[in-house]
């Protein structure tokens, strides 16, 4: 009997981490399909936004090449 409630117990853990990776999978699903297109940002931008935060560009320059990216 001790064999049986083994492999009780291995099904068990699998089902319970069967039922927490399709419940993470559903939870990424609608956070994805809420942000929309739009809210993923251009790798341009990403990379003016980091340089702003490193103080290789004072604030004057980040909006006008900001303003430049948003014009294309």
């Amino acid at each position: 009997m001790g064999g049986m409630m083994a492999w009780m117990l291995l099904w068990g853990l699998i089902g319970l981490a069967l039922l927490v990776l399709i419940t993470v999978a559903i939870i990424w699903l609608i956070r994805h399909m809420l942000a929309g297109p739009g809210s993923r940002s251009d790798p341009a931008e990403e990379e003016l936004r980091r340089r702003y935060a490193a103080g290789d560009i004072d604030h004057e320059e980040y909006q006008r090449r900001r303003a430049e990216l948003r014009k294309r």
